[in-house]
């Protein structure tokens, strides 16, 4: 056939559009083929439509020309994946954390935290708009996180905090009997600031969040928990993508970053000493620095309303360089056999630690204090590898539309307090730091480690102004943009 007779279609996806250049006697299947191609696509998972709303599919056939689809030149089609490894919210949150550890080098790791997903093996079309969202809704479906047996339990718990009747207060408040309550012995919510101070709590636990939010006149009816996201929304049709073109409906907001009041997690306790014991061996026989992962469980912590404990039953060290002053990760090819191993023995990854550690007099046993508030508590790289680590294990929650929001998964530091002995902290990043490392937003400093610098937006990644709140003299709040 002539050259003159061929036609230009429009293939719209969430990506953008994209143009293709076929004749009318074409088959349907050469069409996929072509719009496979065009797209960068190694699979056949996707589907094409006439009408925006994802109808009047155009069904993938070697004896039905384009022409009987009615396709003329200057139409446009609509893709649609509709099943595999791109619509799975798994992998493309596996994906983002394989991203996000290749572009991440530094003096604590060098190996890729990663893993794959399993690729669907099916090379089918969907051949009809029903079997497309049969397809779409079975997929989603199977990837519906299950919850910790922690969460499910703490769920059916109200968190109230009980007051028994005060003897003192009776003859000026509480006048009634043993079994009546008053203003001043009725049960406290378990995020009851007072209480809180008063048992010297800083944080209140993550399902005390929730109770707080689901109790109002709502019951949390419009309650959603997402993500932060640093990135820019792919598909805007009102523009070319970025950089030649942004807008308000697809920029992300800019961030203020503040405290969180919660914490996935309110405490981190050790079955025996013998397990940290054995993990300082290393450092007092070589004075060389040690990261391990804590394996164990988590469960509910008695003195936090709410509140999960992470019980830790055993260390496990991979393979890793160090010296005095820093820890490189190595590769470990055993990595998927420990998870295993682990979850034969109900356990799972609940953390990791490290150690920081510099000895000042090795007759008395003495370390130096390091880490005060004059200096830092972790440094902006353990931060990031702290995200980075939350992030590949995240917190399973039923409130999230994607089934994941935050990460029960705490840091454990092993370094000199005030009296110069070994000491143990446990921390946790916050969700906004996990979006910012998550997104490739955050990077640490050369010369100050205590400090972490935001990126600055460039041809091929657009950042949000990130600021922070500064306290004045008279509690005033001043917002200054941590992009330098």
């Amino acid at each position: 056939m002539s050259k003159t007779s061929k036609f230009v279609l429009r293939i719209q996806s969430a990506d953008g559009t994209k143009r293709i250049e076929t004749e009318p006697s074409s088959t349907t299947k050469t069409l996929y083929e072509l719009v496979r191609e065009v797209c960068g696509f190694n699979h056949y998972e996707f589907a094409l439509f006439r009408e925006r709303n994802f109808t009047k599919e155009v069904v993938s056939s070697g004896s039905q020309e384009v022409k009987d689809v009615g396709l003329k030149h200057g139409d446009i089609l609509y893709l649609r994946l509709v099943e595999g490894p791109s619509t799975s919210k798994a992998a493309e949150r596996s994906a983002s954390v394989n991203s996000l550890a290749s572009s991440h080098s530094s003096t604590f790791s060098n190996a890729s935290f990663s893993r794959e997903a399993t690729p669907s093996t099916s090379s089918k079309p969907s051949t009809s708009a029903a079997a497309a969202a049969a397809a779409a809704a079975a997929t989603e479906s199977s990837t519906i996180p299950q919850e910790d047996a922690v969460d499910l339990e703490l769920y059916k718990q109200d968190g109230r905090i009980k007051r028994d009747r005060d003897e003192k207060l009776y003859v000026i408040a509480c006048r009634h009997n043993s079994n009546g309550r008053c203003v001043h012995c009725s049960a406290l919510e378990p995020w009851d600031e007072n209480y809180l101070k008063e048992q010297k709590i800083k944080h209140f636990s993550f399902h005390s969040y929730l109770k707080k939010l689901t109790s109002g006149a709502a019951r949390g009816k419009f309650v959603a928990l997402e993500d932060l996201n640093c990135k820019i929304k792919s598909g805007c049709r009102d523009h070319p993508p970025w950089p030649k073109g942004i807008c308000s409906k697809c920029q992300p907001s800019a961030i203020t970053l503040n405290r969180q009041p919660y914490r996935h997690v309110d405490n981190v306790m050790f079955e025996n000493t013998g397990i940290v014991e054995r993990f300082l061996n290393y450092w007092r026989t070589t004075g060389h620095q040690r990261i391990g992962f804590l394996f164990g469980k988590y469960e509910i912590h008695p003195d936090v309303p709410l509140g999960i404990r992470a019980r830790v039953a055993a260390i496990y060290e991979p393979p890793q360089e160090s010296n005095r002053d820093s820890i490189r990760l190595l590769d470990d090819p055993h990595d998927a056999d420990v998870d295993e191993l682990a979850r034969q023995l109900g356990l799972q990854r609940v953390g990791w630690i490290f150690t920081d550690l510099l000895s000042e007099n090795l007759a008395s046993g003495t370390v130096k204090h390091v880490r005060n508030i004059k200096t830092h508590f972790l440094t902006a790289q353990e931060c990031i590898l702290a995200g980075h680590l939350q992030n590949k294990y995240p917190n399973r929650c039923k409130d999230s539309s994607n089934g994941y929001f935050g990460s029960k998964f705490v840091t454990v530091c092993v370094t000199g307090d005030e009296k110069k002995q070994v000491h143990m902290e446990g921390y946790a990043v916050s969700a906004q730091c996990m979006a910012l490392v998550r997104d490739n937003c955050l990077i640490p400093t050369k010369d100050a480690p205590e400090l972490g610098y935001i990126r600055e937006s460039s041809d091929k990644q657009y950042v949000p102004d990130v600021y922070y709140k500064v306290g004045g003299r008279f509690h005033a709040i001043n917002h200054e943009s941590s992009t330098f």
